[in-house]
């Protein structure tokens, strides 16, 4: 799987003749063409002023206050590369005994101006203690190295105190750039960039001080004007490129070698070039060489820590994996590009006879019936997701040598059917369902997941392949359904596809007879004399009929009415709940038309069934992202694939923050980012709503606690469904979480849709009673302000009210409901929240109306943590 990276700009043309004027000063310099001291003033004075006019570009704007941070930073390293470019300019003009004073005086300016201008650049996030600590090793061990390669390259003889400041703190000053680089350079790369580059421009200017100090030829000084010129050119370009979004590198996370050997290397090469050039150490020299080997054992002993912490991390989640694949009945089968067999789960033992040492590293042909393996391999071999499934409930082409026959159009379930050899040497019938992860890097492998499916082939088995007719009902076949819709030679018409869900249960309790044959006889009843009545499955069923759209509409609708009525059975009064499939026949393959009609079959079952729905183009492609849906959801959390992203809400009187709502993102490598509105109702249907609620929950309290610890007193709202509210343990799990994290309860408001209140209201009230019982506030959100709904506004336990500043009528006037909403709620002491303010016209409807807090676009957009930290920081005192 490739990822786009952002493209490489060549560099401008007056960064390009800036580099060149300054190698053609230093080539004159060095061949007495031109004085060395005044090659270096013009070559570091000139690429500084080019840097400085690049970073004050960036100055200039009026961009949204999320970049007011970024500015500021562009004016601190303006500044400070203004004044690296007059410290160097000024030293010819200064006395000679007195230019080392003056680069010094200018090189602590710029170091202070730089500083600051680094912390306002993005990639300071908070740090874990074990990371603070791990930072702080790495700056001291490289601090310690470039501190005594500074000692022993330095002349032999006396010291000039000068020279002993600068090289005291240069060291540790260059240490926390160079390491803050190296660990922020993926994550952050324009911020790395400016580290360097001020790293570089800072080293130019202690190598001009400790020349000038000790009165060296002048032929040396040129060697700082590649550190200034270029470190204030990388410094330009790396603003530029935080100014411009910081695109990362996305290679994963730094790695930890440079800044371990590092250090190391540094003092190796300053030892052997001390040994080489003068001789023998002072002591001094040998107590700060000696003093660079403790950090380098902490450094080490803090990786060889931090690998057993993840050794057994690992260890752990692959226990819990082994756990769950080795109680389940389904074999599972991890396949390398190759298709050899890499690994199998405990159930190859258990149900397949087949042992680990036996079939790992043998492919998978060796396991698969000769007749069978040729079209599965080919399938394997082809693009991911290349694998198709059959028919609903086509038992001829579920049987083995019709396994990988494609339906045409359909590729939406990969699903291969096969014999498998065990290890007695007998087959086995298995489905299996491929998932391809041969462009994950961390799995690179298929994984195949098989099933026996003998016994339920077995009847199927039993029934001569050629029947026309379904032994138990007296219906037609699907293989007879297909011949009549190939015979039909697109001759218009329709294809109903029938769902009958209560069959099931109706048999196991009253014998297999009843119900089903009353259900046959009712398809019958209602169907025309030329019709077809087939029964492709156990509770599926099909009508084929000449009748054009509108009719066969309405044949639908008097099936559907037929087969809901109530049905007498031994044990009592059955119902059935019937979804009904419908598209046209004309110019339409049989293949697909089945598969047409089971889509639509699949949208009136979703939709609740007793229904009838129509095939289109459009119900096609919401079905199969439902199915995408419903593929990747599950474990998404663990995938790491979820996000949070979070939205001020103001005080319309100041426009300060007053809060934050937390709002949940999907971050899908295969599907994009899915909003909630899409993906929670299939986590719905799938049963995860639970899980989501309890991610949400932990991750918005800890951001919560985060800036809890910088001094952010604001409240934090989340967003519950009602099954979470109604769910018994949410006030102990609540409770819970907010100890965990340190959180007081007071900070944490949970809201609730209000269209989503239903008719359990007094069990909602007792829920939300039960969560202010711990300080928690709650939120009624979504609240339409109209009249229908002020009335339940006294029974609800709250402490926000987020109204909409829009009815659902158009034609009804929203000032008035809205005046009488922010009245009533102060008589019931209710905060009121506007939301969904898109406009500066909105947000003076809400101001008029006398809400003090609003919430929407027009004030806010929602971002990420790092983004609304920033944007906090142009509050500091905020506090509500």
């Amino acid at each position: 799987m490739t990822v786009a990276r952002p493209l490489r700009r060549p560099p401008s043309a007056p960064v390009v003749l800036t580099l060149l004027v300054a190698f053609l000063l230093v080539a004159a310099a060095l061949v007495d063409a031109v004085a060395p001291l005044a090659a270096t003033t013009m070559a570091g004075a000139g690429g500084c002023a080019v840097a400085a006019a690049r970073l004050l570009r960036l100055t200039a704007g009026d961009g949204p206050d999320r970049r007011v941070r970024r500015r500021r930073a562009a004016v601190l390293l303006t500044v400070a590369a203004a004044v690296v470019g007059t410290t160097v300019a000024v030293l010819p003009l200064a006395p000679a005994f007195h230019r080392a004073e003056v680069a010094a005086v200018g090189l602590g300016a710029a170091t202070l101006v730089y500083a600051l201008g680094l912390l306002l650049l993005p990639g300071h996030s908070r740090l874990t203690p074990r990371a603070r600590w791990r930072r702080g090793v790495d700056i001291l061990g490289l601090g310690t190295a470039l501190l005594f390669a500074g000692w022993v390259l330095v002349p032999p003889g006396p010291v000039p105190p000068v020279v002993r400041v600068v090289t005291v703190v240069g060291a540790g000053v260059l240490a926390g750039l160079l390491v803050g680089a190296l660990a922020g350079h993926r994550r952050h790369p324009g911020a790395a960039r400016c580290r360097l580059g001020v790293a570089a421009v800072l080293l130019g200017l202690a190598d001009l001080v400790v020349l000038l100090a000790y009165r060296a030829p002048s032929v040396a000084l040129p060697t700082a004007v590649p550190l200034l010129v270029g470190g204030a050119l990388l410094t330009a370009a790396g603003m530029t490129r935080a100014a411009a979004g910081d695109p990362a590198v996305p290679t994963g996370p730094s790695p930890a070698w440079p800044r371990v050997t590092a250090p190391a290397a540094v003092a190796t090469v300053a030892a052997a070039g001390h040994l080489a050039f003068v001789g023998g150490f002072t002591p001094t020299a040998v107590l700060l060489g000696l003093a660079v080997i403790p950090p380098l054992v902490a450094r080490e002993f803090i990786s060889v820590t931090d690998q057993r912490r993840w050794a057994g991390r690992l260890a752990a989640r692959e226990a819990y994996f082994r756990t769950l694949v080795a109680g389940g009945r389904d074999l599972v089968l991890v396949l390398d590009d190759e298709l050899r067999v890499r690994w199998l789960s405990a159930a190859g033992e258990r149900w397949f006879g087949l042992r680990q040492e036996a079939v790992c590293g043998r492919p998978l042909a060796d396991l698969l019936h000769p007749d069978d393996a040729p079209g599965v391999l080919t399938r394997l071999a082809g693009r991911p997701g290349n694998a198709v499934a059959p028919l609903p409930g086509d038992a001829a082409a579920l049987l083995p040598g019709d396994a990988v026959a494609p339906l045409p159009g359909d590729a939406a379930v990969p699903l291969l059917v096969a014999r498998m050899r065990t290890g007695d040497g007998g087959w086995r019938e298995t489905e299996s369902t491929v998932s391809d992860q041969r462009t994950v890097p961390e799995v690179a492998a298929v994984v195949l997941h098989v099933r026996d499916v003998g016994d339920r082939r077995r009847p199927e088995r039993g029934r001569p392949r050629g029947a026309a007719t379904d032994p138990l009902t007296g219906l037609s076949t699907r293989r007879e359904l297909l011949r009549v819709l190939d015979e039909r030679g697109g001759t218009p018409g329709a294809l109903l596809l029938l769902d009958v869900h209560g069959l099931g249960p109706a048999r196991d309790a009253a014998g297999p007879d009843p119900l089903l044959a009353a259900t046959a006889r009712r398809l019958r009843d209602v169907v025309g004399p030329r019709d077809l009545v087939a029964r492709l499955s156990g509770e599926e069923f099909a009508v084929v009929t000449d009748a054009g759209p509108v009719p066969a509409y309405a044949l639908g609708e008097r099936l559907l009415a037929a087969l809901t009525e109530p049905c007498p059975v031994p044990t009592g009064m059955a119902r059935l709940r019937v979804g009904v499939g419908l598209t046209e026949l004309a110019a339409t393959s049989p293949q697909d038309a089945v598969r047409q009609a089971d889509l639509a079959r699949r949208r009136a079952v979703q939709l609740g069934r007793n229904r009838v729905e129509w095939y289109d183009a459009c119900l096609e492609e919401e079905l199969v992202r439902r199915l995408d849906l419903e593929r990747e959801l599950p474990g998404a959390a663990d995938r790491g694939e979820l996000d949070l992203v979070y939205q001020p809400v103001l005080a319309l009187a100041d426009r300060r923050p007053a809060g934050i709502e937390a709002l949940l993102r999907w971050r899908s490598p295969v599907l994009g980012t899915v909003l909630p509105a899409e993906f929670l109702p299939v986590a719905e249907d799938l049963g995860l709503l639970g899980e989501l609620g309890r991610w949400v929950l932990d991750r918005a309290c800890r951001q919560l606690a985060d800036w809890s610890v910088g001094g952010r007193e604001l409240w934090l709202a989340v967003n519950v469904t009602l099954a979470e509210l109604l769910a018994p343990d949410l006030v102990p799990r609540v409770a819970a979480v907010l100890a965990g994290h340190g959180v007081p309860a007071e900070r944490l408001v949970l809201e609730i849709a209000e269209s989503r209140l239903g008719a359990d209201l007094p069990t909602v009230v007792a829920r939300l009673a039960g969560l202010r019982s711990l300080g928690v506030r709650t939120a009624l959100d979504s609240f339409r302000a109209e009249h229908a709904s002020l009335a339940q506004l006294r029974r609800l336990p709250i402490d926000l009210l987020k109204v909409q500043p829009r009815p659902v009528d158009p034609d009804e006037d929203a000032r008035p409901l809205i005046d009488v909403v922010v009245g009533l709620g102060e008589r019931l002491g209710v905060t009121v929240v506007m939301a969904e303010l898109e406009s500066e016209p909105d947000v003076a409807r809400a101001t008029r109306a006398g809400c003090r807090y609003g919430q929407g676009f027009a004030l806010a957009r929602p971002a990420t943590a790092e983004r609304v930290e920033a944007y906090f920081a142009e509050f500091p005192t905020t506090s509500r």
